[in-house]
């Protein structure tokens, strides 16, 4: 069965699918910044200020998607909180899968995960799997400069995406979200917790300075 996969793995990228290889952590940085600015450049379609201007936390991923017979999906990305002296540093993360599919072809989406609670943003300290849906609500957010103000936010996490350069609203229901443990030791320079990042035990390095002016 192993081998199998790996046949399969071995001819989506063959195909020409997007590569799922891993980038490296300041390549993630500069894809995430370019993402919220991309966010913020679609009037009718953007994320309301609202809802960014509420936001406990966001988290901002790159998901690349292929599939020949078995679909393949690889993410990754960044997650910051809001703290009282301003945004943490970037807690790397992942998500990824394999499943049964009958699409050729690849996808590349551009995803931004509102936090709207503390305790969207305590489980992606826990440093433990991140699973949306169930006791941590998950909906598709209101778009547009017109959205209503001042509402509570109908979920716990609010998901925007931008696939092929079009804006698509998805709710992500069921998706699993890791912290990139590796990741943030290289880009910490030591072994260093996603709670001690979120919760800026550990100040924000330099090389953030791109994605938190982007936010």
């Amino acid at each position: 069965m192993k081998k199998l996969t790996l046949i399969l793995l071995t001819s989506v990228f063959a195909l020409g699918v997007p590569s799922l290889k891993a980038s490296d952590e300041q390549d993630q940085i500069h894809q995430a910044a370019a993402i919220m600015h991309r966010f913020r450049s679609m009037p009718e379609r953007q994320i309301p200020r609202e809802v960014l201007r509420d936001a406990k936390g966001l988290a901002i991923l790159t998901v690349v998607k292929g599939g020949f017979i078995w679909s393949v999906k690889g993410g990754e990305g960044v997650v910051v909180a809001r703290r009282r002296h301003g945004w943490s540093g970037p807690s790397f993360i992942r998500t990824g899968g394999i499943g049964f599919g009958a699409q050729i072809g690849g996808e590349v989406s551009q995803i931004v995960l509102v936090l709207n609670t503390s305790d969207a943003v305590r489980a992606f300290e826990s440093g433990t799997n991140v699973q949306l849906g169930g006791a941590l609500s998950v909906a598709a957010g209101p778009v547009g400069r017109t959205a209503e103000a001042g509402v509570m936010p109908k979920a716990a996490v609010y998901t925007y995406s931008l696939s092929q350069g079009l804006f698509a609203g998805v709710s992500l229901e069921g998706a699993a979200i890791e912290t990139n443990d590796k990741a943030n030791a290289r880009f910490y320079r030591g072994q260093v917790s996603a709670a001690a990042i979120l919760q800026r035990k550990v100040g924000p390095p330099a090389q953030a300075r791109e994605l938190l002016a982007s936010l």
